[in-house]
C-alpha cells in the first residue's frame, strides 16, 4: 500500500472535523453548504437569547409552537396580538395628560362677575388696577372707607359707567363696549337693592315689586300677581297685609325687604346691594343678612354687597374685597382677613 493510500485509510485524529465536501463534486458541495447553513425546520434563531437578554415567555406562543411547528403565519399573528396587549396595558397605566394651566384671570362661564384691571378717573383717579371675580353662588362684600369708590364698582357692573381702561364681565360676557340697547338686556340679569330701598313713594308695595315685571316681561297680570306674592313671601313678608300699603306705612326693615323682593322679581342671577343694612337696628340687620344668605344658599344667586358693616360682611361673605388708596388692598375669605397681620387691615377691623 502506498503512503497516500495509507494516509487515506487512517482514521482522522480525534477532534478533527471531516469535511464531506472534500470528496464531492462542485454541485454536491454547493447543496451540502446550503443544507448546513439552513436551520432545521421548527427551530428558530433567537436573536434576543444570542444577545444574552431575557424575555418572558409568551404562553400562547409556546403552545402554538408545540401544536404546529410549521405555522409561521400563526406565530406572527400571536406576536402581533401580544404586542397589542402590551401596548394597551402601557396606555392604561400611563397618567392622563395634565390640563392646560388656567390663566391668572380666566373669564369663563364659571366667573359670573369679574373686573379685570379696571381704571376710572373723573377730575382725579377713583379706581386703579381693580380686579376681582365672583363665581356662581358666591357673595362678594366690598369694604372700605367712605369715598374710596365702593359704589362706583356697582355702577360699573350696571354699565352706568364705562372704565377708562380694563374690562368688566357679567355672566361670561364683556360689557364695557356694549351698545345701549344690549346693555339694557344685560341689566335684566341683575337685581339692584339701593341704599334706603329707593321705593316709589306713590306706588303700593305690589306696584313697586311688579314694576320690573311690567317693564321687561310679557307676563299677564295674574302671573305678575303670583310672582309678586312669591317674592314677598321669600323675604318673610305677608302679601295679604303689605300688598296695598304705601312705603310711608312701612318700617325701615320692611322697606329693605320690599326692595330685595323687587330686585329679585325678575329671577335675577346677580344681585347688587348698596349698603343694605345701613340705618337698621341689630335685629333687622340680622334679618337682611339672613335674606342675602338665603338667596345664596337656596337660589345660588351671585351677590356683590357694598357695606360699612364689618360684622354683617363677615357673616354673609364668601370673599371680601377691601378698597384702599383706589386699589384692592385685600381680597380673600373672612378667615384670611381676620388672621392677617397687615397693619391697615388691623386698623380697619379695630376691635372686631
Amino acid at each position: 500500500m502506498s503512503d497516500d493510500e495509507h494516509r487515506k485509510s487512517e482514521p482522522p485524529p480525534e477532534g478533527d472535523v471531516v469535511n464531506p465536501a472534500a470528496e464531492q463534486t462542485p454541485a454536491e458541495s454547493a447543496a451540502f453548504e446550503k443544507d448546513r447553513l439552513q436551520p432545521p425546520i421548527g427551530k428558530r434563531q433567537d436573536s434576543t437569547a444570542d444577545r444574552g437578554e431575557r424575555r418572558a415567555p409568551n404562553p400562547e406562543s409556546v403552545e402554538a409552537d408545540a401544536e404546529d411547528l410549521d405555522a409561521p403565519i400563526r406565530r406572527g399573528s400571536d406576536h402581533t396580538r401580544v404586542r397589542r396587549a402590551i401596548r394597551s396595558a402601557l396606555d392604561a397605566d400611563r397618567d392622563p395628560e395634565p390640563p392646560e394651566p388656567a390663566s391668572t384671570m380666566e373669564y369663563s362661564a364659571m366667573n359670573v362677575v369679574a373686573l379685570d384691571h379696571v381704571y376710572l378717573a373723573f377730575d382725579q383717579p377713583i379706581l386703579e388696577d381693580v380686579s376681582f371675580t365672583a363665581k356662581a353662588g358666591e357673595t362678594i362684600t366690598v369694604l372700605g372707607e367712605s369715598g374710596t369708590g365702593k359704589s362706583t364698582i356697582l355702577k360699573l357692573l350696571l354699565r352706568l359707567l364705562v372704565p377708562d381702561r380694563g374690562r368688566v364681565f357679567l355672566d361670561g360676557e364683556e360689557i364695557t363696549q356694549l351698545p345701549f340697547d344690549r346693555a339694557l338686556k344685560v341689566r335684566q340679569k341683575m337685581g339692584m337693592v339701593f341704599q334706603g330701598a329707593a321705593l316709589f313713594d306713590s306706588m303700593t308695595v305690589y306696584e313697586n315689586v311688579a314694576y320690573p315685571l311690567r317693564e321687561h316681561t310679557s307676563l299677564s297680570e295674574d302671573e305678575i300677581l303670583a310672582r309678586v306674592r312669591e317674592k314677598l313671601e321669600f323675604v318673610d313678608l305677608n302679601p295679604d297685609k303689605v300688598l296695598d300699603q304705601l312705603p310711608s306705612e312701612l318700617s325701615g326693615g320692611m322697606k329693605k325687604r320690599v326692595g330685595i323682593a323687587r330686585g329679585m322679581a325678575n329671577n335675577a342671577k346677580i344681585m347688587l346691594y348698596d349698603e343694605p343694612t345701613s340705618g337698621l337696628d341689630p335685629l333687622t340687620t340680622g334679618t337682611i343678612t339672613h335674606l342675602i344668605l338665603k338667596l345664596q344658599r337656596e337660589l345660588r344667586v351671585t351677590s356683590v354687597v357694598v357695606t360699612h358693616d364689618v360684622r354683617s360682611a363677615f357673616r354673609m361673605a364668601s370673599k371680601i374685597a377691601v378698597l384702599a388708596n383706589r386699589k384692592i388692598h385685600f381680597f380673600g375669605t373672612p378667615e384670611e382677613m381676620s388672621g392677617s397681620d397687615d397693619p391697615y387691615l388691623r386698623d380697619f377691623l379695630g376691635g372686631f
